[in-house]
């Protein structure tokens, strides 16, 4: 069984070795934003032998291909996520890591308002929320 990544590859014509393939088929499979080191980790366990600038070079390809989305969050090293179909945003624990996605219509909607307000048309932005749980 192929993964959505491995087809988005067959789509944007990036060929597909073995070792793409271990990489396409952990990250389908991951629920949160891997770092490349953890990323190296999971396929390992499927593949010994895979070093892990294959992986580095495999992330970069995907990136640049518009398969990956690379996020560089505070404090830490680039992590990545299957580049999404919606459009969301990031809230991020800064004691666990924890990354939470959400999409809020109010705050899409005042940040167009923002840029109009500035003569401006929205057409990309990225949000980071960086927060600590409350405790109770």
């Amino acid at each position: 069984m192929s993964s959505n990544i491995e087809k988005l590859c067959l789509e944007k014509g990036v060929r597909l070795t073995e070792q793409r393939k271990l990489v396409a088929k952990v990250m389908s499979e991951s629920g949160d934003h891997p770092d490349v080191d953890e990323l190296h980790k999971r396929i390992s366990k499927l593949d010994s032998k895979i070093s892990i600038a294959t992986v580095y070079r495999t992330v970069k390809l995907f990136e640049e291909a518009g398969i990956f989305s690379k996020h560089d969050f505070k404090g830490g090293k680039a992590r990545y996520e299957q580049s999404p179909k919606e459009h969301h945003d990031h809230l991020i624990d800064i004691n666990t890591g924890e990354i939470i996605e959400f999409v809020n219509e109010d705050i899409e909607k005042l940040q167009k308002k923002v840029a109009e307000k500035f003569g401006y048309k929205l057409v990309d932005h990225r949000l980071e929320l960086y927060g600590s749980k409350i405790k109770k």
